[in-house]
């Protein structure tokens, strides 16, 4: 078992999460491109194995490193982003949706500079509140995209559809909610520095 380096950057994990990186703009030519939903579907299921398992394998061979951490949740947003992108020029999903999900990102985006005034770097650490948002959203997408139809909707399409709305609304729930936390939190530790 390899020992614990915050500094390596050549790790398997790494590597599962740049492949994920790599993975956002071929997802964003399949779906406003050719239009192949299918092969794009593949794409996302690719990219949620490979979230689960970047972060698997950090821990059981002890290959956390502070690049992954960044990369993790940065893949997270760009497919987040790049999906919604996708599906509302594609009007799968409507745009008031899309604006929602990215000024909450903005929002966070900025406490950056507060966070890095006081040495915490360029983010607290993930809530789990702010990971079952994104698993919610990074599983509303799929069945959205599945969902998409034209004409008389197959039963599989309307159920995909209700799957998929079901999931978008819980995880914007929580996104939204896990943003407002992050927000409390870094108003906390300006509040503690000021007192110091």
């Amino acid at each position: 078992m390899e020992t614990g380096n915050p500094d390596r950057i050549l790790t398997l994990p790494n590597a599962l999460s740049l492949l994920r990186l790599a993975g956002v703009p071929v997802f964003l030519w399949l779906v406003l491109g050719p239009e192949r939903d299918g092969l794009a579907l593949c794409v996302l299921m690719v990219a949620g194995f490979t979230d689960y398992a970047d972060g698997w394998l950090a821990r059981k061979l002890n290959q956390t490193s502070r690049l992954g951490q960044m990369l993790d949740p940065a893949a997270d947003r760009l497919y987040i982003l790049a999906t919604l992108i996708g599906l509302t020029v594609r009007e799968i999903v409507p745009l008031w949706l899309t604006l929602a999900l990215i000024v909450r990102d903005v929002m966070l985006v900025a406490c950056v500079p507060t966070l890095r005034r006081l040495s915490y770097g360029p983010a607290l650490p993930v809530h789990y509140l702010g990971k079952a948002a994104t698993f919610n959203l990074l599983y509303a997408f799929p069945f959205l995209l599945l969902g998409d139809g034209t004409g008389e909707m197959t039963t599989v399409q309307t159920l995909a559809n209700v799957l998929g709305w079901s999931f978008a609304i819980w995880g914007s729930g929580l996104y939204w909610w896990a943003g407002v936390l992050y927000v409390v939190q870094v108003r906390r530790l300006v509040e503690a520095d000021r007192r110091t």
